[in-house]
């Protein structure tokens, strides 16, 4: 195929910019094949003389741009227009054709809401990276995360997103969810997540959090007396907890004291894993609030940017080993 002036033009350029880099490493951890298949069972067919629909690998291709730059479907799409690096990842021509409007991108991320794809994206992702080694499933990390919600009251309705709430953190309120998740202790990937409202307790999702198979769990001050709950009670899962600030503050400075000390150092090091999925997805991904309402849409949301925040954290890792490995 001819290419455009643009196109060369773009593949002249002697400088890679930070977009550049960042797209050729999702295109080259994603395992395309496999959401493919995943997805097109489900996908719109060739029915009669109409147009034909565009196709999965293309769609597929916009939606992960998307979540990856945090952008509404209308942005992604003067993305499309504006960026040369994000046209070539997409797989778009200009001069040939153009770039698929909000609206066809707003009935794919439905689809895969209905069906309840991105779980099962989630799903495929994580088999991807177990079967290259990278899940011991012997431990498991859990936290949350608040994400905020849109406090306005400028809708049909005239109220905010019933199903999000007020949560108090320090000495401040926070209106909006709650990503719950379970965390592989040994590769720091997510393997479990959980969305609920804004004023959920951490405590009470931790059960869920779990996938079975790990002999111990690690969690923060906020998890204190989650072995003594009913639905934790009998499980074969060793908890390690971290003791309350005003607790560890009251440590005296003995030899026990010192130990104590010392075991809550080496538990916050151990659980500390857990804050870099949290990194991806808000400082990379750019996930900060809700862009939907209601916990459906916005858990599905957070299946895609869960998993592609595993294959950013698994492909960084692969590489660091390679690097030492060669030095």
């Amino acid at each position: 195929m001819q290419k455009s002036f643009s196109d060369l033009e773009y593949a002249a350029k002697k400088k890679l910019t930070r977009r550049d880099r960042f797209l050729a490493e999702i295109d080259s951890v994603t395992p395309w094949g496999k959401l493919h298949k995943l997805i097109e069972p489900f996908y719109p067919k060739v029915d009669g003389a109409g147009r034909p629909p565009i196709g999965l690998a293309r769609m597929l291709r916009m939606y992960v741009a998307q979540q990856c730059f945090g952008l509404s479907d209308e942005g992604i799409e003067d993305a499309i227009y504006d960026s040369q690096s994000i046209r070539a990842f997409v797989g778009i021509d200009l001069g040939r054709e153009s770039a698929p409007d909000a609206t066809t991108l707003l009935k794919f991320r439905h689809l895969l809401e209905a069906k309840e794809l991105t779980r099962q994206i989630f799903d495929a992702i994580n088999g991807h990276l177990a079967a290259k080694g990278l899940m011991m499933r012997e431990g498991t990390i859990v936290d949350a995360t608040l994400i905020a919600a849109p406090p306005s009251t400028k809708n049909k309705d005239g109220k905010r997103d019933p199903e999000m709430h007020q949560s108090k953190k320090g000495n401040d309120w926070h209106f909006g969810m709650k990503a719950h998740i379970g965390v592989d202790a040994a590769s720091g990937l997510v393997h479990t997540v959980v969305g609920t409202a804004g004023n959920v307790s951490d405590v009470t999702q931790a059960h869920a959090l779990l996938h079975g198979d790990e002999t111990a769990a690690l969690g923060d001050a906020g998890y204190q007396g989650v072995e003594k709950r009913p639905e934790n009670v009998g499980k074969a899962v060793t908890w390690h907890v971290a003791m309350k600030r005003s607790k560890r503050k009251a440590l005296s400075s003995n030899k026990l004291g010192r130990m104590a000390e010392r075991l809550e150092h080496l538990k916050a090091s151990v659980r500390a894993k857990v804050e870099h999925p949290f990194h991806v997805i808000k400082n990379l991904f750019r996930h900060r609030k809700t862009r939907y309402r209601g916990l459906v849409k916005n858990t599905a949301q957070l299946f895609t940017l869960f998993a592609f925040a595993n294959l950013v954290l698994a492909g960084r890792r692969f590489t660091v080993t390679e690097t030492r490995r060669a030095s």
